[in-house]
């Protein structure tokens, strides 16, 4: 008899422990375990907790989810985030099935679920980030000539037969903390020497400071254009001061702690770089790096190197004790990379970047 399994809309509780709580729950339940087994580590894992704001002020980020449910327990998920501009034609995907309920056809489903949501917003090209753990026999290589995916592993098979085609590898990387304090103290003499003459870091832990927030809108913005996407093509995300606002209050009712270091130009005053990391108050967890950019215009005076330590600083002084960072970045980005192996961070896995024109 065919496995029998429902798709239905996730719901989204108005608080932990409200109604829809526990599909939520075992939604971002489902998402651990995939990330657990993708990358052999439990230092990706999120709490529901610290989800749930980000599903509940979406005014700037829009998204959407689906469940699979088997024998009355989430089997899977499925969540499409797009930009607010509705005339953006674009799409970011995720479909997660537990281990143990694979090969079931529930993927497939889901899929064609969440793929039909974003075709009736009006959104035509997807984007899937997908870990893809490593494994022997042939390999995908990606078009930007950085990296490349087993060809046998299910999910590239998956994403080849509905018409995806791989663009860029992103690798995760975890650094062991302490930080090694010798090779941490050869990086900062040698970003001294390169950009101190024009360019001052500055941290702050929480909230931005207000005579920040514009300058960080300009970065926020930047980032979408300015990192590496490859063939993905993503598109400008544009921020504003009021999204600045928004991100502030929305990680603060996730009960996660965001630590800012950013590069001032002493010439214009302004930020031309910044790294994020968000930590959680349970000292038994990782902290998960989030977005580091440098200006285009100001890159060759290791402000990426200064703003990275600098946050590193920051986080050892206020978290003693956390156990690690993870940060994830674009195989072909060599500049950071760099900075990340000299910090002592080390390969966790890798994830291949898809995209298909629906």
């Amino acid at each position: 008899m065919p496995t029998r399994f429902t798709i239905e809309p996730l719901v989204i509780p108005e608080a932990p422990g409200a109604a829809g709580w526990s599909d939520f729950e075992a939604a971002n339940a489902v998402r651990n375990v995939c990330e657990a087994a993708a990358y052999g580590t439990d230092d990706l894992a999120l709490r529901a907790e610290e989800r749930l704001p980000m599903w509940i002020n979406t005014e700037f980020e829009p998204r959407h989810g689906l469940i699979a449910r088997m024998d009355d327990a989430v089997v899977g998920r499925a969540v499409v985030d797009t930009l607010a501009d509705p005339a953006s034609k674009h799409a970011w995907l995720e479909v997660l099935v537990r281990p143990e309920a694979r090969g079931l056809g529930i993927g497939a489903v889901l899929a064609d679920a969440i793929e039909q949501l974003a075709h009736d917003d009006g959104r035509s090209t997807f984007i899937v980030y997908a870990a893809s753990p490593d494994a022997p026999g042939p390999r995908l290589d990606a078009p930007t000539g950085f990296g490349s995916v087993p060809l046998e592993n299910t999910e590239v098979r998956f994403l080849l037969a509905r018409g995806y085609r791989l663009e860029q590898l992103n690798r995760g990387s975890r650094l062991a903390l302490p930080a090694d304090p010798e090779a941490l103290s050869r990086l900062e003499a040698d970003t001294a020497a390169h950009a101190a003459s024009d360019y001052d870091a500055v941290t702050w832990i929480g909230s931005t400071p207000a005579q920040f927030r514009a300058d960080m809108a300009h970065l926020h913005t930047r980032m979408s254009t300015d990192a590496p996407t490859a063939g993905l093509e993503e598109p400008e995300d544009v921020w504003t001061v009021e999204r600045i606002d928004a991100e502030d209050a929305t990680r603060a009712s996730a009960d996660l702690v965001p630590v800012t270091a950013a590069a001032v130009h002493r010439v214009s005053g302004a930020l031309v770089a910044f790294s994020t990391t968000f930590v959680s108050p349970d000292s038994a967890r990782a902290i998960t790096q989030d977005d580091t950019l440098v200006l285009r215009e100001h890159r060759g005076h290791r402000l990426g190197t200064l703003v990275k330590l600098a946050n590193l600083r920051a986080v050892e002084v206020a978290f003693p004790g956390r156990p690690s960072i993870i940060t994830f970045n674009a195989e072909e980005n060599r500049p950071m990379l760099d900075v990340n192996e000299a910090m002592g961070f080390v390969p966790i896995g890798y994830e291949g970047a898809w995209r298909r024109d629906a």
